[in-house]
């Protein structure tokens, strides 16, 4: 079995919820030795959140924690207390990287901010991900994933035009923030192995969301222009929205050409529509768009969306089953590029994380550890990673407890 290309590479974990941990996910899949500090006292939010296995409560039962901690080792530190505070001062001093998503100031207090760890590795790298960055009049004010998406933009965005603005599904931010700082991380490590230099790096997740809403930016920029909810409509596009089907399904579509009106038109077999002077030109789609939206709806509503979407995908036409959780699990196409990895839990047995869209030919990366259970690993690290004696050791799990 081929090496990984993060093999050796020690990570100290200090993150929680999802940006965070969505960081160390991608550098564990890769091969990086992943160590979770977690803490019985106050174990991570995902850890108490559903939905749980069979509907049972507890910290290792929940598949939202499991979906996003695979390949990782989980050590319990009290960081409250001495004993836990030294043992995750050995693993500072251990890892290349540490990764902590908390509010700016927190690992500071305990001498575990950049600047402390430093002293005792001088070349670590530290990637720090929280709301609004590590500097700034706002940078210190705790938020949760609803507040960033709001501040970020996305829901001025979101919605009917001329209707209240509607959060977008789920923390957005928390899942854009990584693709940010792995590269950032890998970045480091590159210029530590030329340099022999660590560094700091600061990630804010409202930057990183920002990027996502360029259009919207730019036009207000360029143009003193704010666009705000425009529901499912597209200022380069007509018909472009989600259309009713059989079965209370339903079915995106996008037409950005008259070429493109045309093959649907054809497809579904109206093509007396494809020269009606009131849809044939995009000028006049776009006049006519609630008509257009209603003619079109009346077509998709007597077809399933899988017919829907090959019809017009055959024809040229941009289009698009909306699936619900049990359409994505079962698609073919995510099996056949074995994106969910079914993973031989301790507790759990059967259940799923995802795995990596970026497949690497000769290095790709694979499932080597399920997600672990609350401080599972707090010996193993120990006495493996720390060398710490059996008296230590015995010390650091009564201090747990």
């Amino acid at each position: 079995m081929s090496k990984l290309p993060l093999e050796g590479v020690k990570v100290l974990d200090f993150t929680w919820v999802i940006a965070g941990p969505l960081i160390t996910k991608c550098l564990a899949d890769y091969g990086a030795t992943v160590v979770r500090v977690e803490s019985m006292a106050r174990p991570c939010f995902l850890r108490v959140s559903g939905p749980f296995k069979d509907r049972v409560v507890g910290p290792d039962n929940t598949t939202y924690f499991a979906y996003f901690n695979p390949n990782k080792y989980s050590a319990s530190l009290n960081l409250k207390k001495p004993v836990g505070l030294r043992t995750a001062r050995k693993l500072a001093d251990w890892a290349d990287i540490i990764v902590d998503n908390y509010v700016p100031g927190k690992l500071a207090k305990l001498g575990l901010d950049y600047e402390s760890v430093k002293k005792i590795n001088p070349d670590i790298i530290m990637l720090s991900t929280s709301g609004q960055g590590q500097s700034g009049p706002m940078a210190g004010i705790p938020m949760t994933g609803m507040i960033l998406v709001a501040l970020t933009g996305f829901m001025f965005f979101s919605g009917w035009p001329g209707e209240e603005s509607t959060q977008p599904f789920g923390p957005v931010n928390d899942f854009i923030t990584p693709s940010f700082g792995v590269p950032a991380i890998l970045a480091a490590l590159r210029h530590r192995k030329l340099t022999g230099e660590g560094q700091s790096i600061d990630l804010s997740q409202l930057e990183a969301g920002i990027q996502f809403l360029a259009p919207g930016i730019l036009d207000y920029t360029a143009n003193d222009r704010q666009i705000g909810n425009v529901g499912n409509s597209s200022p380069d596009a007509a018909p472009h929205g989600v259309y009713p089907c059989a079965d209370n399904r339903w079915c995106a579509i996008a037409v950005f050409s008259d070429n493109e009106w045309k093959s649907l038109c054809t497809a579904l077999e109206h093509t007396e529509a494809a020269d009606d002077p009131l849809f044939s030109t995009f000028p006049g789609r776009k006049r006519n768009e609630d008509e257009l939206n209603k003619m079109v709806g009346q077509w998709t509503i007597k077809h399933t969306p899988e017919y829907i979407m090959l019809t017009l995908q055959r024809a040229g036409v941009q289009a698009g089953v909306v699936k619900n959780s049990r359409d994505v699990c079962e698609d073919p196409q995510l099996k056949a590029r074995n994106h969910f990895w079914n993973m031989n839990h301790p507790v759990m047995e059967d259940c799923i994380c995802f795995g990596e869209p970026s497949i690497l030919s000769e290095t790709p990366a694979r499932l080597l550890r399920p997600s672990p259970c609350l401080g599972e690993h707090t010996e193993f690290v120990a006495t493996e990673f720390l060398n710490m004696s059996g008296q230590e050791l015995i010390e650091l799990l009564s201090d747990e407890s």
